[in-house]
């Protein structure tokens, strides 16, 4: 990693693309510290206190949902919008020709994503502002002021959108994937300190201290480990081209094989299934609707905290660990996206046809709909350990959160995606140094 970094600094082109980037990233970052004109911080602070429910958002959005800045709704909107199109693929046939169309068609449909981002940026900056409009987070409460809030996140949201695209042409890696890691990432210091106040600080005496801080740093390292090893992880199908005479040349009898990852899916199962079983409490928050139980609390406060993540696993009451209901559909969620987006992305029937133009055959399996229905079983069992590693990513956090009460926000959703960025933007950018070095030996 540090010699592929070293590398693509003594490349000039590749040198401007990673400073590109990192100037992007820096203007995501002072714009989330900018707020709206007339915002009290201190009250819109003392309401996160008073409902934790909206937690979620101000992770994804890297701490510029709590200070309201106009970088609040940042690239929540694009996510929803993409996970809405995606489910509206296999609902509306015209989007699946789309799908299926090739360069052109991927393009179309990023254009109707964009287009349903800023209607969400719309209808989700007016329910923030007139939300914490009743709650006095803003001094100025006219009706103008309104409209110009509203007006400021949507361009927010937009420009970021914008920004991620001009990432992806001119800098390396996607860039609203790089968004959000930029946003996650700058949680973390504050997570870590509060990770150490509780627990190794708090502890008591030295020894509890230095086995506090031993387990912490095993967990963080066991899970980054093994996080790597999913999204590296492939299996390999040989294919075995035959031999063609053309005049008095031989073409083709060469071996390759299908790369098939183990998280086929990459990181995007996580954000759509936490995205959905959170949605509804983000609702609850703006709402003013905070997640409860007992005799007291409504059907609509249960069925919150059932979806709030912070109360599964709790194993301080027997009343209280029915709410892990919600961790059950999590789980269920996450396997269910990651079938669901693979099938879009990838088409066995594609793939065994184009083998079949080509001339080429998989050993052992006839060319046609056998090979077919051969990937298509490979690939579905590849999915399924694919998303018990992710469901195993995603809970082991969970399950120490609710055991130890550590309130954190790098979630293993949070570190799915922190490593799977990283690790594209990598491969992405040792294919670049490999390119360039086939031009330079071409070019001599």
């Amino acid at each position: 990693m540090l010699e592929t970094m070293k590398n693509a600094f003594r490349t000039k082109e590749i040198r401007n693309k990673l400073l590109f980037v990192m100037m992007c990233l820096v203007i995501v970052r002072i714009g989330c510290n900018i707020p709206l004109p007339g915002v009290n911080t201190d009250v819109m602070r003392s309401l996160f206190d008073q409902n934790q429910a909206l937690g979620f958002l101000d992770v994804m959005t890297g701490g510029s949902f709590i200070n309201m800045s106009i970088f609040a709704l940042n690239i929540t909107p694009y996510i929803t919008a993409s996970i809405i199109i995606q489910l509206l693929t296999i609902a509306i046939p015209r989007l699946e020709e789309m799908q299926k169309d090739g360069e052109d068609g991927r393009k179309k449909l990023t254009e109707y994503t964009r287009y349903l981002s800023i209607v969400l940026a719309i209808i989700e900056g007016v329910a923030i502002v007139i939300g914490f409009r009743n709650q006095n987070v803003f001094k100025d409460l006219g009706y103008t002021y309104v409209i110009v809030a509203v007006v400021a996140l949507t361009a927010g949201a937009a420009f970021l959108m914008w920004l991620g695209e001009q990432m992806t042409v001119y800098g390396i890696g996607n860039g609203i994937s790089m968004v959000l890691l930029i946003n996650i990432v700058a949680r973390i210091p504050s997570d870590l300190i509060a990770l150490y106040n509780q627990f190794v600080k708090g502890a008591g005496n030295i020894t509890n201290s230095i086995l506090a801080a031993v387990i912490i740093l095993a967990v963080l390292i066991g899970m980054f480990v093994f996080i790597v090893w999913l999204q590296d992880g492939e299996r390999r199908i040989p294919v075995q081209y035959a031999k063609k005479t053309q005049g008095r040349r031989v073409y083709g009898g060469q071996s390759s094989h299908i790369p098939l990852k183990v998280n086929t899916a990459g990181v995007i199962p996580v954000i759509f299934a936490s995205s959905m079983l959170q949605l509804p409490v983000i609702i609850g928050g703006f709402a003013g609707i905070s997640p409860q139980s007992g005799e007291g609390a409504s059907l609509i406060q249960k069925i919150l905290k059932t979806c709030d993540q912070r109360y599964w696993c709790n194993f301080s009451s027997f009343g209280e660990f029915k709410y892990s209901l919600g961790l059950l559909i999590y789980i269920a969620l996450i396997i269910f996206f990651a079938y669901f987006y693979t099938s879009v992305t990838f088409n066995p029937l594609e793939i065994s046809n184009n083998m079949k133009k080509q001339g080429g055959f998989i050993p052992g399996i006839r060319p046609g709909k056998p090979t077919t229905e051969y990937l298509t079983n490979i690939l579905n069992s590849v999915i399924f350990m694919g998303a018990v590693g992710m469901v195993i990513a995603c809970v082991i956090p969970i399950i120490f959160s609710g055991a130890f009460g550590a309130n954190v926000s790098f979630t293993g959703t949070s570190l799915i995606i922190i490593v799977g960025v990283i690790i594209e933007t990598l491969k992405q950018l040792e294919s670049m140094l490999l390119v360039r070095n086939y031009k330079g030996f071409l070019g001599d």
